[in-house]
């Protein structure tokens, strides 16, 4: 025994030495990480969990987490207004980018918690998964259906705040603490109120930390949608909006719907709907599994028909639910089902027709519901989605239930839903084949070379360096292709003016040969602005050109024509555009010959310039009759050649502007195109060409 125990007791020793030994002396080799051992784990205590992985509590460390902060502080203000105390919260944000809310409830409890032997502000605001929500569902609840559950926003928000004071009204005294940076900095104080004074209420002025987010820069208009939000899930609640100006002023906006989430439907929809908004309640009980207990549940939904607008918004506990989840699957479950019902019932459908989708039902829907119940379960702390079982069952239940009345005692306005469902479903579906037919006609497996007629190809297959010039014609095409370097330049004449891609169907625009042939040379598919999917998938790494010249006449046909392929590139391969791939060739107006040397103009001003410097030296003035008139020396020279030619990048400076403009000049609205004409027409006059046949 003693001889096993000896070397039992030596054989610690020993390895214990040669660990030590090994940890002083084994170093990591150049190259490689340091060693992996029971010294490198550690754990993040205090504020560091949350100023060092803000993203974990906040979903994101840029802006989108800096936001959410936000909503957390405001998540509890919007808890005490709606369990009764309070009627308005006012929200203000400061030049320095500190933020405070306010709120009348009942003013955080900040003082000593026997239970807990600690002071609530150390809970609140310096401990996680601390709160007062945890037990919604108890009949001894402060708060029956709240936004905060988990415990972690007013500390999580705190501890990635460069500062935040808290002051607390309770009706006879005001309780105040500070912190910086995760840490307490004052002691808790309490000040007894005037006399007569009986404040209560909340308020919290913090600065999000520029260490802990990388962007704390939040923008008006997230406060301004936000705020917007919770006045129309919180009727009779005021919500104030003030920002700090420049003057030392303050801009003050106001937030209230007095009947909630029908006023806001009411709002989206507009004036023009198929159907009146409605709005429909119900208060229920359940349980998400049999071994758990039940909860409340209080819902409310308001939806109206249009072909004009389509809006579905979800909320639950006043948190927009931006991925749905329960209220969700209950919406479309409940639709489909009630819809598709009516139409059978009716005998709307055609023979053989296939059954109606959620897709189908939501391009004409404008929706809002509104729920609330005491035991909650978020898909993640930033709360854009619930999962509970119930809550989809109960909704799905109530809301086919409703449908099925609302049909039945509003025959009109069910004949008008059900008839535009109808007409999407077609819609989508003729999209749909016409998509099919396109993508066929666009992807067949033959040499784009040899399917499309008079399409001259260049010799380089690297699409880094060729060039496709789109050319009028036929005269146009054989001066560009003899002037063309055939090795990375490539020509595709169009034959005349093409269709008016604006004003034109797809189906119309995709049965036109010449556009067809266009889009098979360009090679990446086609981007379609429709409900459905997109005709054929655009994919800008399989363009087959580094450079799409237009190359027309400077003409007025030539700028027709030049105007009709922008208006296809606008239209069908709007990223063409934006990522600088589409140019117009520059031709110029005049070729002025002097001592056997041309000089070219591309305007009148240059045009005199080089008058001006020929000086008294004989020469003739040949004005442009064509590119399909010019020879193929001046061709390379002054179109083709990169070292020589002018070319002009198309891209949109302003998306929403082009497309109002394309739409004014090339849509089918006559008498917006002629007030346009009328009231800018003027400052063009000038720019008209009076020394050719044009004027």
């Amino acid at each position: 025994m003693g001889i096993t125990a000896g070397i039992g007791i030596e054989r610690k020793e020993i390895m214990a030495k040669a660990s030590t030994e090994n940890t002083e002396t084994v170093k990591a080799s150049p190259g490689k990480a340091p060693a992996y051992d029971n010294r490198s784990i550690s754990a993040l205590k205090g504020a560091d969990r949350v100023r060092k992985r803000p993203a974990v509590i906040f979903g994101s460390d840029g802006l989108e987490g800096c936001e959410h902060s936000v909503f957390e502080i405001l998540s509890n203000a919007v808890d005490e207004a709606r369990e009764g105390y309070g009627d308005e919260i006012v929200t203000t944000v400061y030049l320095d980018k500190s933020i405070e809310v306010e709120d009348h409830g009942r003013g955080v409890p900040l003082g000593y918690n026997e239970r807990e032997g600690r002071y609530n502000w150390e809970l609140i605001y310096c401990e996680l998964y601390a709160g007062g929500k945890y037990d919604n569902n108890s009949e001894n609840s402060s708060y029956e259906y709240s936004l905060g559950l988990n415990g972690l926003g007013a500390c999580a928000t705190q501890y990635s705040s460069e500062y935040m004071n808290v002051k607390s009204y309770d009706g006879k005294f005001l309780h105040e603490i500070s912190f910086e940076k995760g840490e307490a900095v004052t002691e808790l104080t309490e000040t007894p109120l005037p006399r007569g004074q009986k404040r209560t209420g909340t308020v919290i002025r913090w600065k999000p930390d520029i260490e802990v987010f990388t962007d704390i820069n939040i923008p008006v208009d997230y406060y301004t949608e936000m705020l917007r939000k919770q006045s129309v899930v919180n009727s009779g609640v005021k919500f104030i909006l003030r920002v700090e100006q420049t003057n030392g002023g303050f801009s003050e906006r106001e937030y209230f719907y007095e009947n909630g989430i029908i006023d806001y439907v009411s709002e989206l929809a507009g004036e023009n709907t198929l159907t009146a908004p409605v709005l429909w309640k119900t208060e229920t009980m359940g349980r998400d599994r049999d071994d758990k207990k039940d909860y409340k549940l209080k819902a409310e939904v308001s939806f109206c028909v249009s072909n004009t607008v389509k809006v579905i918004e979800y909320y639950h506990n006043s948190s927009f639910l931006e991925h749905g989840g329960s209220p969700d699957r209950a919406v479309r479950n409940a639709f489909v089902y009630a819809v598709d019902k009516y139409l059978k019932a009716n005998g709307k459908y055609n023979k053989n027709e296939s059954k109606i989708t959620f897709a189908d039902i939501e391009d004409c829907l404008v929706l809002v519901t509104n729920s609330f119940s005491t035991e909650t379960s978020y898909a993640n702390q930033t709360k854009k989605a619930i999962t509970n079982t119930f809550i989809a069952e109960a909704l799905t239940k109530f809301l086919r239930h409703q449908l099925e009345v609302y049909f039945a005692e509003r025959p009109v306005e069910a004949d008008r839903f059900t008839a535009q469902v109808l007409v999407n479903k077609r819609s989508r579906e003729k999209a749909e084949v016409t998509r099919l037919d396109l993508k066929k006609k666009l992807t067949s497996s033959m040499d784009v070379a040899n399917r499309v007629e008079k399409f001259v190809n260049c010799r380089s297959k690297d699409p880094s360096r060729r060039e496709l010039y789109i050319v009028e014609g036929d005269s146009a095409l054989t001066s560009v292709k003899l002037g063309r370097d055939a090795e990375f330049q490539a020509v595709m004449p169009v034959r005349g003016k093409t269709l008016n891609c604006q004003s034109s169907s797809y189906d119309k625009i995709f049965k036109s040969e010449v556009i067809l042939n266009l889009l098979r040379v360009i090679g990446c598919g086609v981007e379609i602005k429709t409900k459905s999917k997109d005709m054929v998938p655009f994919e800008l790494a399989s363009l087959r050109w580094n450079k799409i010249i237009i190359c027309t006449d400077a003409d007025k046909d030539g700028y027709h024509i030049r105007t009709l392929l922008l208006t296809l590139f606008h239209r069908l391969l709007p990223t063409l555009l934006r990522e600088k791939k589409v140019y117009i060739a520059e031709s110029p107006l005049y070729e002025i010959v002097c001592r056997d040397k041309s000089y070219f103009a591309y305007d009148e001003a240059e045009k005199a310039e080089i008058i001006k410097n020929l000086g008294n030296a004989k020469y003739t003035v040949n004005r442009s009759k064509g590119l399909g008139e010019n020879e193929p020396e001046m061709m390379r020279q002054t179109t083709m050649d990169p070292a020589t030619r002018r070319l002009i990048s198309v891209t949109p400076t302003d998306e929403e502007s082009t497309d109002r403009i394309f739409e004014t000049l090339l849509g089918d609205d006559i008498t917006a195109r002629k007030a346009f004409i009328t009231e800018f027409g003027p400052y063009y006059i000038n720019e008209i060409d009076r020394s050719g046949d044009d004027l």
